[in-house]
Parts: C-alpha cells; sequence; structure tokens
C-alpha cells in the first residue's frame, strides 16, 4: 500500500513516483481528533436534516428544485478541511502548486449500504495536455475497518483511457492486481487520481456502524474543467466571500477554469 507519513512536510520524489505510477496515495491520520470531532456533527446535519438529499435533487433537476439551500463548504469545519494544510502539501507534491478546488461531497452512509460498483470519477477538460490531473481526496472520518466496508482499487489503471462505467459489469468483485484498503485509523485521507478505477465495498460481516465520508476533488490548471453541479458558480463564489483559501491559494476558486455545466454523463 502506497502511504505518506503526515509529519513530513512535504512529499519526497519516491511518494511522488509512486502516486504517479499507481495512482494513489495513502495519508493515514491526516485529520486531527479537533477537525474531526468538528466535521462528524456537521456531516449528521446535512444528512439529518435532509439537506444533502435537497443537494443531489438540485443536481438531478436545476430547473425544478433551484439551488440547494445549504453548500457544503458553508459549514465552517467543511470549509477548513478544503485548505486543511497538511492536505494541501500532499496535493501541491503531487500536482504542482497551482490547483483549482472542483466539488465537494459529504455523507454518512449507512451500515449495511451496498458497494458501489467499479468506476472512476474524471472529468473531462478541454486542454490540449492529456497528462493534466484531477485529483479526489477520500476522508474517512472513523477510518476503515471490518464494521465499516473497504475501498478497492486498481493500481495504474488512471494510464488508460475508459469510461467512467467501463469496469461497473464486475459490480465489487475482486480484479486482478486489485489493492484492498481495509485499515485505516481514523481521519485517514486516500489520494486518488480521478480516473484511477476503484470499488467501495460493504462490511464482510453484516452491518456494522456508519461510514462517515467526505470527498473532495482538485484539478491541475491549464485547462477548463467540465463541472458536475449546476450551482458551481454559487459554490466557487461563495468560497471566495467565505476567504476560504485565506489568500494563499490564488486560483482554488477560480471560475475561469471552468467549462459550463452541461448535465451529469
Amino acid at each position: 500500500m502506497t502511504s505518506f507519513s503526515t509529519g513530513r512536510e512535504a512529499l519526497d520524489t519516491e511518494h511522488r513516483r509512486q502516486f504517479l505510477e499507481s495512482g494513489y496515495l495513502v495519508l493515514p491520520a491526516l485529520l486531527p481528533e479537533a477537525l474531526r470531532e468538528r466535521l462528524v456533527p456537521e456531516v449528521d446535519r446535512w444528512v439529518d436534516e435532509g439537506l444533502r438529499a435537497r443537494s443531489i435533487e438540485a443536481c438531478t433537476d436545476s430547473d425544478r428544485h433551484g439551488s440547494p439551500p445549504l453548500l457544503e463548504l458553508e459549514l465552517p469545519a467543511h470549509g477548513r478541511l478544503l485548505t486543511h494544510p497538511p492536505l494541501m502539501r500532499a496535493l501541491t507534491g503531487l500536482i504542482g502548486p497551482s490547483f483549482v478546488f472542483h466539488h465537494l461531497h459529504s455523507d454518512r452512509q449507512a451500515p449495511g449500504i451496498p458497494g458501489k460498483p467499479w468506476h472512476h470519477d474524471c472529468e473531462p477538460n478541454d486542454g490540449p495536455d492529456p497528462a493534466l490531473v484531477m485529483v479526489h481526496a477520500l476522508h474517512y472520518l472513523g477510518g476503515l475497518d471490518e464494521k465499516v466496508g473497504s475501498l478497492a482499487v486498481l493500481p495504474g489503471s488512471h494510464h488508460s483511457t475508459a469510461g467512467k462505467t467501463a469496469y461497473a459489469h464486475h459490480g465489487t468483485a475482486e480484479l486482478p492486481g486489485e489493492v484492498v484498503i481495509d485499515r485505516l485509523p481514523p481521519g485517514s485521507t486516500v489520494l486518488l487520481n480521478s480516473a484511477l478505477f476503484h470499488t467501495r465495498r460493504p462490511a464482510p460481516d453484516g452491518p456494522g456502524r456508519p461510514r462517515y465520508f467526505i470527498d473532495a476533488s482538485y484539478c491541475q490548471v491549464g485547462a477548463r474543467w467540465r463541472p458536475v453541479k449546476p450551482s458551481w458558480r454559487q459554490m466557487l463564489a461563495r468560497a471566495r466571500e467565505l476567504d476560504l483559501a485565506d489568500g494563499q491559494w490564488p486560483e482554488l476558486f477560480g471560475e475561469h477554469h471552468f467549462t459550463e455545466y452541461t448535465g451529469t454523463v
């Protein structure tokens, strides 16, 4: 398993090489306890008050449902998570100092939820450089273990050109060469090249405990990326209003890095 000690100030050459080759990097306990203690009740609110459901409805049918009543990044700890300094250092080490925030999803996945078939999450861009990278940061607030389930990745699959659901017919079945990530301490993060195929598997012994899960994605600048939410302009504008970049990441919430929204693909 490709992992990185969060005690270091920056990734070394070997970690960058491994990420380029394998397409993933594990950051054990990246999120400190104080931040996790703020994030968990925000996730509970997001789910229990129906905010997540309404956000999904707004994405599915924006003409009918309009803008979501609240954006994930308006939740204070979620906003802080987007620019958590150790995360920013890791991203800088992997894709360089200039990148843009793409989107944020937050969920409390119920015990016993079915697995998610093999897929990747990379969005296209209109740039001439196919090497530009999109990265997903998968944050597991309660970690991963036999009561939560696991994440399986297919190292190197990001080097192929394939649609998001090209391997979906396999369901969550084991594939040759896969790596299973099933033991992570609370607050761990897995960075994925967004074109890497991966699958979520349920707890092996039946329902266990909820999986508190937040994913945020970031893209290298140098092209215009396709957004996945109709409220993407509102999202970026609100991030700027809240000064989530704290003056340190001038490109992080720039609208000019995106094409127009064309609907869910």
